[in-house]
């Protein structure tokens, strides 16, 4: 690894006024701006995304993650009637049968806590590992109870995280398939059945990844050095023929963070080696130093500061330009974060 390479943390923070964070989609999710960035040209090009197939060549493959988002914000009531705040980490329960979560509410919470909420279901702590609850619940079927009672997981820079039934369909790709993701793949947010016939008149082609989105994705970088970051593990899985397709010589552009990772960590793994319908582990973490082999192009959003989102697009294009692409963005009002604009990195 190259010694001059600044991995201090402090060093991917940047300064962004609340004006610039989307708290909704433009009308019309392929509307956002788009930033093109060529590292061959060093040219930066400003467009609109339903434009993006002017600048990806013909006989490509475009790779998106097609995890979808599950309703997993709870709200209800501790037995002294105070308020709790109950957040599902996964759909299906784990093998001991119990469902991951963070609970919030005042004062200390215990194994044998029981919390309350509409519709006859309570969930009881059975166990706390690191900070995680770990629940039972009087429901069997708890997937299908959230999916009519509970919120979407928006990020609480979004409306301090207070979902509405807009949401619901904002913040989901229009190509989303497997539940299991608490955060959205946002990259993907701006895809729209006109954009995917547009790059289907080039014979630019589609595969797609399921990797569920986790809070680990999203989890504060605390160490000040990045190299001794750990991220969170999160499972993949890809299915036969997106499997084929990725084996291929093709172009390739990765749609999102999440859909990068598991591209990349095929590559380490070898991606002659990878099975389909395999579910895989990955804590693989991207940050200047470290070789990106697996793409040519990525489509990305504006990520927060001192992010691992932002450490990967500086993988990419290095922390300078990262940071010097994102000065440009404000000067053009782009809009940044989950519900905002897009940008195309060409390789």
């Amino acid at each position: 690894m190259n010694n001059n390479i600044d991995l201090k943390l402090s060093s991917y923070n940047y300064e962004l006024p609340k004006k610039y964070i989307a708290d909704r989609p433009v009308p019309g999710r392929e509307n956002s701006k788009l930033l093109v960035y060529d590292i061959n040209s060093n040219k930066v090009t400003h467009d609109h995304f339903y434009n993006i197939d002017k600048y990806l060549p013909e006989n490509s493959l475009m790779i998106l993650n097609q995890s979808k988002v599950f309703p997993c914000r709870l709200i209800g009531k501790k037995n002294s009637g105070g308020k709790v705040e109950v957040f599902l980490l996964d759909a299906k329960p784990k093998s001991n049968g119990f469902y991951r979560a963070l609970v919030r509410s005042n004062g200390k919470k215990r194994v044998g806590d029981e919390y309350y909420f509409e519709n006859s279901l309570s969930l009881k702590i059975e166990d706390i590992v690191d900070g995680t609850f770990y629940l039972s619940s009087s429901i069997v079927s708890l997937e299908n109870f959230l999916l009519e009672n509970a919120k979407v997981p928006i990020p609480p820079y979004i409306r301090e995280g207070q979902s509405d039934e807009k949401d619901v369909e904002d913040y989901q790709t229009v190509y989303a398939k497997h539940s299991g993701s608490v955060a959205a793949p946002t990259a993907g947010l701006h895809f729209t059945d006109d954009v995917f016939h547009k790059l289907e008149n080039k014979n630019i082609d589609k595969a797609f990844v399921t990797l569920h989105v986790g809070l680990g994705t999203f989890a504060p970088v605390k160490c000040d050095d990045l190299s001794e970051h750990q991220m969170h593990t999160e499972e993949f899985f890809i299915e036969s023929d997106s499997l084929q397709k990725i084996k291929s010589k093709k172009f390739k552009i990765a749609v999102g963070t999440t859909t990068l990772r598991t591209l990349e960590s095929i590559e380490r793994n070898g991606v002659e080696d990878t099975l389909a319908n395999q579910v895989y582990d990955t804590d693989i973490f991207l940050y200047p130093g470290v070789k990106v082999k697996s793409i040519d192009a990525l489509v990305t959003n504006f990520h927060l500061p001192e992010s691992t989102l932002l450490m990967l697009v500086s993988s990419l294009i290095g922390r300078e330009k990262t940071l010097e692409l994102y000065e440009v963005a404000k000067e053009k009002d782009y809009r940044f974060f989950s519900y905002g604009d897009a940008m195309l990195i060409l390789r």
